[in-house]
C-alpha cells in the first residue's frame, strides 16, 4: 500500500466501533430472515488475497451457524466433473430462513479455470451463456442475491503474499496456485474484465469493493449488504426470554469429582 493509502487508512478505534454496530444489525438481519423465511445469498469473490475471508468472519461472528453457513467447496470429483456445472453449487443453496455466504463460487469457471486451463474454451463459453441465465432464475424464485468483488492492488497482494510467508500461522492460506497469480496479474484482470461484461446483470449486479484498505472493506461491504435487505427487527417475545427463576433443591447429592478426569490446568503454569 502506497504511503497516502496508509495516511487513508481506517482507524482502528472507529473500525472496531463501526463494526460492532454492524455486526448487531446482521443479527437483526439473520433474524428477520428466519422469521421471514427469506433466502438469502452472498458471492464473494476477487483475487488472492483481496480480504474476502477476513471479511466473511466478520460477517458470520455473532450469527447462528445454523441460519447462516458458508459455503467454500473443495476441487470437483470425478463424479462432479462430469455433472451440469452449477449443479454442486445448487445443492448449496438456502432453503427459507437460511443465509449461504459462498467463498468463491460459480465463477471459479470464469476465473481461475479459465487462466489456470482447468477448463476447456467451450465450457468456459458456455459459462458465460448460462450463468446470467441462472442467475436470473435464482432471483425470480425469490432468493436475494448480492454479489461483491474484492478489488486488490498489485502492490498489496504483493504485500500480503509475503506477510502470509513469514507467519506461520497464515502460511496456509498460500498454494502453488496462489503465488503463481502474480505471474499472471494480467490475465486473470481480462478474465474478471470479460466476466463482468456478461454477468453484471440488473437482475444481479456486481458490487465492487475497494479492498486495499482491509478495515475499510469489511464495513463499507456490511453496510452495503445491509442497505441493501429491507429487513426489519422482528417482534419479540418478551415472555420467551425471560429468566426462570431456579427451583428449589430436592436434596440430590452430585458424584465425588475425583471420579472424573479434568482437563490438565495448563494455564496454571503461564
Amino acid at each position: 500500500m502506497t504511503e497516502e493509502g496508509k495516511a487513508r487508512r481506517l482507524p482502528r478505534r472507529t473500525y472496531e466501533k463501526e463494526l460492532l454496530r454492524l455486526q448487531t444489525e446482521l443479527v437483526k438481519l439473520q433474524e428477520w430472515v428466519r422469521a421471514q423465511g427469506a433466502r438469502l445469498v452472498v458471492v464473494f469473490e476477487g483475487r488472492d488475497a483481496a480480504g474476502k475471508g477476513g471479511t466473511i468472519k466478520r460477517v458470520t461472528e455473532h450469527l447462528n451457524p445454523r441460519v447462516a453457513r458458508i459455503a467454500a467447496l473443495p476441487t470437483p470429483t470425478e463424479r462432479e466433473r462430469t455433472q451440469w456445472y452449477f449443479q454442486r453449487y445448487v445443492e448449496q443453496l438456502p432453503a427459507g430462513g437460511e443465509i449461504v455466504l459462498f467463498d468463491r463460487s460459480w465463477y471459479n469457471r470464469a476465473g481461475v479455470e479459465h487462466v489456470m486451463g482447468f477448463c476447456t474454451h467451450e465450457e468456459y463459453r458456455l459459462f458465460l451463456h448460462q450463468c446470467p441465465i441462472f442467475e436470473r432464475m435464482l432471483v425470480e424464485d425469490g432468493i436475494l442475491l448480492r454479489k461483491y468483488w474484492f478489488s486488490v492492488s498489485d502492490e498489496e497482494q504483493l504485500d500480503r503474499f509475503r506477510r502470509r510467508l513469514d507467519d506461520p500461522l497464515r502460511r496456509w492460506k498460500l498454494s502453488p496456485m496462489d503465488l503463481e497469480s502474480v505471474t499472471r496479474w494480467e490475465a486473470y484482470s481480462r478474465a474478471k474484465d470479460e466476466m463482468f461484461v456478461h454477468t453484471d446483470i440488473t437482475e444481479a449486479p456486481w458490487f465492487v469493493v475497494e479492498s486495499d484498505d482491509k478495515r475499510r472493506a469489511r464495513v463499507n461491504m456490511i453496510a452495503h449488504l445491509l442497505d441493501s435487505v429491507p429487513y426489519r427487527r422482528p417482534e419479540e417475545a418478551p415472555s420467551i426470554l425471560a429468566l426462570p427463576p431456579r427451583p428449589p433443591s430436592t436434596g440430590y447429592q452430585r458424584p465425588p469429582r475425583d471420579l472424573q478426569t479434568y482437563v490438565p490446568d495448563h494455564a496454571a503454569g503461564l
